[in-house]
């Protein structure tokens, strides 16, 4: 159990860090690919609500476990 929210906080770290490179693109470089830059960060995001709810459902699951043995 403790691999999957190892896995999914592993997840959002890495789009957390991928929306920070975009940002920091877009914020240094005038000449930066916004509609790229955007798609990355909407990529990101989506990234992260996904490694969320896989966080939720471990959760869940941990919990049903623990209701079945006491």
């Amino acid at each position: 159990m403790s691999d999957i929210f190892s896995i999914a906080a592993g997840g959002i770290a890495v789009a957390t860090n991928r929306f920070e490179a975009s940002a920091k693109r877009v914020a240094e470089d005038p000449q930066a690919n916004l509609a790229g830059e955007i798609v990355e960060q909407k990529l990101a995001g989506v990234e992260v609500e996904a490694n969320i709810a896989v966080l939720n459902a471990a959760n869940r699951m941990a919990k049903s476990l623990l209701d079945i043995f006491v």
